[in-house]
């Protein structure tokens, strides 16, 4: 007989059921962009260092520091064996200067670094540089690594 006067009627459960409808999430979720950026990250540190020359030597090591240069620099690599590269192909001594000429893109102002192996005849290496030097080229540069401290 008596009707009951209360919150849960009828109307009440539809509205609460309006309510709790989830409404589109319009966030963009950045925890998947952040891990594929970190995995890239170390993918480049770990494959920059290979990119560099691939001709294997054993530098020598001093205490200079590094030189800041924003263009590549040309590299003429000797090896243990007296082998001469220039970047990565192997060319005769004779061929040195000619070629260089023919890449260099500035000119005779263009930086050459030579990069001689610690265990390379050091005669080879200043023949190498001697005749760079000889042919008018002006930013000669020897590579070498940092030195350790033990």
């Amino acid at each position: 007989m008596a009707m009951s006067v209360g919150t849960g009627g009828a109307g009440a459960g539809r509205r609460g059921r309006r309510r709790s409808r989830k409404a589109p999430v319009s966030e963009i979720n950045v925890t998947p962009l952040v891990d594929v950026m970190l995995v890239l990250l170390i993918i480049f540190m770990v494959a920059a260092p290979m990119m560099t020359v691939g001709v294997p030597i054993d530098l020598p090591e001093t205490q200079a520091q590094a030189l800041n240069s924003d263009t590549q620099p040309i590299t003429v690599s000797v090896t243990p064996e007296g082998q001469i590269f220039l970047q990565e192909t192997e060319i005769p001594i004779d061929e040195v200067v000619p070629k260089l000429e023919a890449i260099a893109t500035t000119g005779y102002n263009e930086r050459i670094y030579v990069r001689g192996d610690a265990n390379a005849d050091y005669g080879t290496v200043m023949k190498v540089m001697a005749r760079i030097s000889a042919a008018g080229f002006k930013n000669i540069g020897l590579v070498t690594l940092q030195e350790q401290d033990n």
